[in-house]
């Protein structure tokens, strides 16, 4: 039988809105369709994942799907910053390399009112995502500690990005410039609190309610 989880739960009382309580939190449907046997890691927050994903509408029509789209290839994408819609920044949480789950998401945590593009506004949508491997994104001390290349207790846009590439090219796959463009964007603005145009050793490591 598949696992079924629910990974953001809903309070299980109703309150009235009119009486001034919040409404039920929204919620992600977690279905593992595989788990490998063997699982040595798991991801978190400020990890880098690639994925291979397809989306549907609540019809079963498929929207997308990254093995037929495109170049046909997975995408990278960082954990928990916001690169990717919410439910999937809640849903993609704890899994092995290799692992798959479907993961359904409502409006709330994925395009809202707006929709985007062929996603219509308010659409809750599903996703089957397999997880092809986990990277250490630049979030520790000792990610810091490399990335800091003169020394100063502090990061620049540059340094996050030299960081990125020899990450890339660690691991055998090639730079790519607009990638690490945008990630050492999204990392900036969630972590350089003063807007100083620097990270600093605090700001790096300290992990924000919203990450």
């Amino acid at each position: 039988m598949l696992l079924v989880v629910l990974s953001w739960l809903c309070s299980f009382m109703l309150v009235s809105v009119s009486s001034g309580g919040k409404l039920p939190e929204a919620e992600v449907t977690i279905e593992v369709l595989h788990r490998p046997f063997l699982c040595h890691r798991k991801s978190k927050y400020g990890d880098i994942l690639l994925v291979h994903h397809e989306g549907y509408f609540e019809n079963g029509t498929m929207f997308f799907s990254s093995r037929v789209s495109g170049d046909k290839q997975p995408i990278w994408f960082t954990l928990g910053i916001r690169e990717a819609i919410k439910g999937w920044d809640k849903g993609l949480q704890n899994m092995c390399s290799g692992e798959k789950r479907k993961l359904v998401i409502p409006p709330e945590l994925a395009y809202g009112k707006e929709g985007k593009g062929k996603i219509p506004p308010e659409s809750t949508l599903t996703f089957i995502i397999e997880v092809l491997e986990i990277r250490n994104g630049p979030r520790s001390h000792e990610s810091f500690q490399e990335m800091d290349l003169n020394d100063d207790w502090k990061l620049s846009k540059h340094e996050v990005k030299e960081y990125l590439r020899k990450e890339f090219e660690r691991h055998g796959y090639p730079p790519n410039d607009t990638l690490h463009e945008n990630m050492a964007e999204d990392i900036f603005a969630k972590e350089d609190e003063n807007k100083d145009g620097f990270i600093s050793s605090r700001e790096f490591t300290y992990k924000h309610d919203e990450l």
